[in-house]
């Protein structure tokens, strides 16, 4: 299919600040045209889409297939097709697989078993260091020609700062972005957030300042160097603080912050529940409704899944024992929606932080519904109400704290390259 056109949705784009009922046209994979089609054109199929809201496919910065190396949990088939059942066209794949990606054969598999996949593409971030070992570094650009758009630390910190500068000087020199973690590990070896609530259930806590002082250390060295700088996975008040500081200074660093940590906080892990161990820690109700007011005000340009499938024995044990993660690929659309509902959010502002504000982290073609764009496309009914069970879940990993909640707003449609990847009606 070559050339087809959808009718009748309401396309709400983030990118250009459009919000009208206008057909799209597609062809060859890319948006030929919005509203009149192009002189001459003769679609192959039409999908009437009234009632459906048209927006980019949705681009997830950080999620986890565990292909390779982990394939009990799930693999790159599974979660691509779980992607795009849930209206997410591209997946930004964090290097700590096994093999680590620091090699661009590894960065060819996963973008060949993508490819075979049939649902959403993924992405792989390259190494900073070999092995993620904090050590030597990686061969970047060898790293970047083979497909990775960006580079990482894996979720886990470069420890030497000597290191640090030197990886984020090699990167800038070529102008490729490179995501940290911010965190202090040695300050970050606890389970749950430092506070009243961790110390009567006697669990260890991590502290806000394991987050703050990474961050410090971090923006002190990209600062110096000038280096184009990605934070993932905010947690709190202060550690916002500090990014929003650093980009009134004048630096090229941009921050995202998990979904999960826009809803829940430290009293959803009371009496142990698994579901709910995550990393960072969910914080304290203060820390919550301050990255609320972020994103709201456009502060925070950027939310994830940060989706981590586990197998059932992973979060069938004590909480202590319990692996950290969430499987955020089916729930990431609906709780965007939610908070454009709870926040008064209007749709360009609540679906930009998934669409077009990654597009620009990464410098990635999609993100939007333009003329010329890729025809990643995502089409939601914004009226269907639902219930999330796990029993329903796509991903093979069904670890999440968010069964059992209703939701309003469900995917329909997702296309990818032009091509539809998920029929909600087949």
């Amino acid at each position: 299919m070559t050339a087809w056109s959808i009718t009748g949705a309401r396309v709400v784009d983030p990118a250009s600040d459009r919000d009208e009922v206008v057909d799209l046209h597609i062809a060859d994979g890319r948006i030929a045209a919005l509203g009149a089609p192009p002189s001459g054109w003769q679609p192959e199929h039409i999908l009437q889409a009234t009632g459906l809201v048209a927006c980019p496919g949705l681009i997830d910065l950080a999620a986890r297939t565990r292909e390779p190396g982990q394939a009990r949990k799930a693999n790159i088939a599974s979660e691509a097709r779980a992607a795009a059942a849930g209206g997410i066209t591209t997946l930004i794949c964090p290097p700590d697989t096994r093999p680590v990606t620091d090699t661009p054969s590894v960065v060819e598999l996963i973008r060949n078993r993508s490819a075979a996949a049939g649902g959403a593409r993924v992405l792989p971030l390259g190494a900073l260091t070999r092995n993620l070992d904090g050590g030597q570094l990686s061969e970047m650009v060898a790293l970047s020609e083979a497909g990775c758009p960006g580079l990482s630390d894996g979720g886990r910190p470069i420890a030497d700062s000597l290191v640090l500068r030197r990886a984020l000087e090699y990167a800038a020199t070529f102008d490729l972005p490179v995501h940290l973690t911010p965190e202090e590990p040695i300050l970050a070896q606890g389970l749950a957030h430092e506070g009243q609530l961790a110390t009567r259930m006697g669990l260890p806590g991590i502290p806000v300042a394991a987050e703050t002082a990474g961050l410090g250390r971090m923006l002190a060295l990209a600062e110096e160097i000038g280096a184009r700088v990605h934070f993932g996975r905010l947690s709190s008040r202060r550690g916002l603080e500090l990014i929003l500081a650093a980009q009134r200074n004048g630096q090229p660093v941009t921050a995202d912050a998990a979904i999960h940590q826009l809803f829940l906080t430290e009293m959803d892990i009371y009496g142990y529940q698994s579901q709910a161990h995550v990393r960072p820690p969910l914080r304290s109700t203060g820390d919550r409704d301050a990255l609320r007011r972020a994103l709201a005000a456009g502060e925070l340009p950027v939310l994830c899944s940060d989706h981590q499938p586990h197998d059932p024995d992973a979060k069938r044990c004590p909480f202590a024992e319990s692996e950290p993660g969430i499987s955020g690929l089916d729930s990431l659309l609906a709780l965007v929606l939610r908070l454009a509902d709870e926040l008064n959010l209007p749709l360009t502002r609540a679906l930009a932080p998934v669409t077009s504000g990654p597009a620009r982290v990464l410098d990635l073609p999609g993100g939007r519904l333009t003329e010329g764009a890729p025809a990643d496309i995502c089409l939601f009914d914004p009226d269907e109400v639902w219930w999330f069970k796990a029993s329903d879940m796509h991903s093979r990993g069904e670890n999440s704290p968010f069964t059992g909640w209703e939701f309003t707003g469900r995917a329909r449609y997702t296309i990818v390259d032009g091509l539809r990847v998920y029929d909600a009606h087949n």
